[in-house]
């Protein structure tokens, strides 16, 4: 079996709180799978938002000093990059975000660009775990649709799958996703996120 390099992007959350406990188990799927998953935590890395002041397209690296350059390595070596994010009003956390937002600085200039973009991205593999309080047939709405059109029809990258946990307790009270199924199906995605191919 091929090991893959997955980067699993941590947007917020508490340390050990519902993200972080669906990202472990995620993280034990892939790894037990044979994979190589290295886990960077947005809040012990801060990466600003992009400020559009185009440096970047004249060669020149980010002017801001933050964590993200220090990550670009990371991004561009990993063959999958998994983004897991609390919802935070509806959507994505900022710090996930920013992140995203970032990746503008490692795109290349794209002389026929397919319609609706602008540059072309390294083409990666990508995922989606996300947690919330409530569980709707709405709740994640936002989320997914910026997650679709964002990384997968405007960067360009793979679809390798989601998990939407919802229903993990209180805002206010202590993480409750031990209650739910979502840690064992967080493990088993990561277990089988390349097995379809393998087969």
């Amino acid at each position: 079996m091929e090991q893959k390099k997955i980067l699993a992007v941590q947007g917020g959350g508490r340390a050990n709180g519902n993200t972080a406990q669906l990202v472990k188990h995620f993280v034990r799927g892939a790894e037990e799978a044979g994979h190589q998953v290295e886990v960077i935590s947005l809040i012990k890395n801060e990466v600003k938002g992009c400020l559009g002041c185009n440096a970047c397209r004249y060669g020149k690296p980010c002017i801001q000093k933050d964590a993200f350059n220090e990550l670009v390595p990371k991004i561009k070596a990993a063959d999958c990059i998994v983004f897991a994010s609390p919802l935070y009003f509806w959507t994505l956390s900022s710090r996930i975000k920013a992140f995203i937002e970032r990746f503008y600085c490692i795109a290349e200039e794209d002389p026929n660009p397919p319609f609706g973009r602008y540059e072309k991205y390294p083409v990666k593999d990508c995922a989606l775990l996300m947690t919330s309080a409530d569980d709707f047939f709405w709740t994640f709405e936002q989320a997914v649709s910026y997650y679709q059109f964002a990384l997968v029809h405007y960067i360009g990258f793979h679809d390798k799958g989601m998990l939407l946990a919802g229903g993990c307790g209180d805002t206010n009270g202590k993480p409750r996703i031990e209650k739910t199924s979502h840690l064992q199906e967080a493990y088993e995605f990561g277990k089988r996120l390349y097995r379809e191919s393998l087969d």
